[in-house]
């Protein structure tokens, strides 16, 4: 099954290309290595790697970057993904392997095992599983390159249009957005299929079927079967004026990630949105602003029907009600005037969990400490609760005095502090901070041995705390909330 649609491990909105609905008059290695220089600037000693099906547009793709590596001088390497979903797949791996060494390029295979939830799209969770394993395979500052086509941006938007996706959904694909460590680019945009099957033919170029694209139990097939072929019969350029239709459109959602990006700001109150300001913004503002920040924490987005329940009603309740949305992967709660994000976690106990949770941190090396064990690439750097110790000549923190290692763990219940006269509880100081009850659960707790030395960025114990003028050797604690788990 070939790659398509947005990245699922992107990073950042992509950025418009005004050329991506510009068709060549032919596809050729000179011309690629023009569009290649346009989206990524000079190519000699860049790292390409190409996600390599085996089919016509893919295979099309490499040879042509093969003819161009050495005159170009960049590096370049394929990798294969098998989904496992049809009893030939291993077959294509090893064809796709051949073909590649073929053309003096290697070619790793990434094994799939999707796991499909009830009402889930598998074509979805391909796609999200596949960008994912490609990324995790990335090199730092490497590029991925797929081969998309013009054809498969125009099946990109009609599917957008059919599903009512709004403006992000109907800019469909980018020919360059982030994807960390390094950068997707869909240098094909502009080429139509019939293109590359004629460059492919001119080089004896030999390919893969996937049986799997003539499965009309997916959309795509099912659209790309019936519904294109009496679409371009009345409209022979559908392709090419639904890409510019998709280019204007990319440019509107770069303006309005713009504008919500700026309304966030404003609204900002640490990792979480202050409700009051969100009020005091338009209908359609409010939406703009909440869209981009729940993407922003790492979210995937809410439907409209719960979209329009935080916009409105949870926005709009008492202070005191602490209502809650919930959503497939995410949660918003409002607690006071703060709305905090959350990523929905499988009922497996993670607060327990949590609990025991211990880790250790040498500060001296390490500035910030992720709280969390997820995947760090393709994730907003907003979406990972960290903790960090930064040094700083106005910090309070005694460096000197500060053990090294610390230990870092979480609430088990019933943990106190040392006061001036005796101890306090820990609940105690969570509750006049402010703390939302279900985010206590998610505070760091830090440890010389058994001594509670700090909460967060919330407590430090006196023994550790700097005295006097001297400004050399002091720190702050600093703690990231991000988007957690609950």
């Amino acid at each position: 099954m070939k790659a398509r649609g947005r990245g699922a491990t992107a990073a950042a909105a992509p950025s418009f290309d005004p050329i991506d609905s510009v068709s060549p008059a032919r596809f050729t290695p000179r011309w690629l290595a023009q569009r290649l220089r346009a989206l990524q600037g000079p190519l000699g000693g860049r790292h390409f790697c190409l996600a390599f099906s085996g089919g016509l547009d893919s295979t099309a793709l490499l040879a042509a970057l093969a003819l161009l590596r050495e005159r170009e001088g960049f590096r370049l390497r394929a990798l294969h993904v098998d989904h496992g979903l049809h009893a030939q797949s291993g077959a294509w791996a090893a064809s796709a392997s051949a073909r590649a060494r073929a053309l003096r390029v290697s070619c790793g295979t990434i094994a799939l095992k999707l796991k499909v939830a009830r009402g889930e799209s598998l074509e979805a969770v391909a796609r999200a599983a596949r960008y994912r394993a490609l990324a995790a395979r990335l090199e730092p500052g490497e590029a991925l390159l797929t081969a998309h086509t013009q054809d498969d941006q125009l099946e990109t938007v009609l599917l957008a249009l059919v599903r009512g996706s709004g403006v992000r959904g109907l800019a469909a694909m980018a020919a360059s957005m982030e994807l960390a460590p390094g950068r997707l680019l869909r240098p094909l945009l502009p080429v139509t299929r019939v293109q590359l099957e004629q460059f492919a033919r001119a080089h004896t170029l030999e390919w893969t079927e996937d049986a799997t694209n003539s499965d009309e139990r997916f959309d795509r097939n099912y659209l790309r079967r019936r519904v294109l072929p009496a679409l371009r019969l009345r409209w022979p350029a559908a392709a090419a004026t639904v890409s510019r239709s998709a280019a204007l459109m990319a440019e509107a959602r770069d303006l309005l990630e713009h504008l919500a990006r700026a309304g966030a700001a404003q609204a900002a109150d640490g990792a979480a949105l202050r409700v009051s300001a969100l009020r005091r913004l338009g209908a359609a503002e409010r939406a703009n602003v909440l869209r981009w920040w729940i993407a922003e924490c790492g979210l995937p987005l809410p439907d409209h029907r719960r979209l329009r329940e935080i916009a409105g009603p949870m926005l709009a309740a008492r202070a005191d009600a602490r209502p809650q949305v919930r959503w497939p992967g995410g949660a918003l709660r409002r607690h006071g005037d703060r709305l905090v994000a959350f990523a929905t976690l499988a009922p497996s106990g993670a607060a327990s969990s949590r609990a025991q949770m211990s880790l250790e941190w040498d500060w001296r090396t390490q500035a910030w400490l992720p709280l969390d064990d997820g995947p760090a690439r393709g994730r907003p750097a907003l979406s990972r609760p960290a903790l960090g110790l930064i040094r700083d000549r106005h910090g309070d923190v005694d460096l000197a005095t500060l053990p090294c290692p610390l230990r870092v763990g979480f609430r088990c219940g019933g943990e106190r502090m040392a006061a001036a006269f005796g101890h306090a509880a820990l609940k105690d100081l969570l509750h006049d901070a402010g703390i939302a009850p279900w985010e206590r659960a998610a505070v760091p707790l830090v440890y010389a041995g058994e001594r509670l030395v700090a909460v967060a960025d919330l407590w430090l114990d006196d023994v550790y705390r700097r005295a006097g003028a001297a400004a050399t050797g002091r720190g702050r604690f600093r703690w990231r909330r991000g988007a957690r788990g609950d």
